[in-house]
């Protein structure tokens, strides 16, 4: 019996792989994804209240999806997403 998530990866055709738990070393693109989120956001704002850090949020995911990044070769996070959605072009 698969799970909501386990069929929606075998319906796009995605591999899911799993790691060995407790080991953050095996999963360095999350570990980093994590720091770049506590440096450039967490601990850079004060929240008033949850509605507030929803507001917040909402506009720095906004700015890091727009952002040209290195790893996706100068081109957005939302960009590149469009243009695997739309043209199937994949980023290596």
């Amino acid at each position: 019996n698969l799970s909501l998530f386990e069929r929606a990866l075998k319906e796009r055709k995605i591999a899911h792989k799993l790691i060995r738990p407790f080991t953050p070393r095996h999963n360095g693109k999350v570990e980093r994804s994590h720091r770049k989120d506590n440096e450039y956001f967490y601990a850079t704002h004060k929240f008033y209240s949850f509605e507030d850090f929803k507001t917040q949020l909402a506009v720095h995911l906004r700015n890091y999806n727009n952002f040209p990044m290195r790893p996706l070769n100068w081109i957005s996070p939302k960009a590149t997403l469009f243009n695997f959605l739309h043209f199937g072009v994949t980023y290596h």
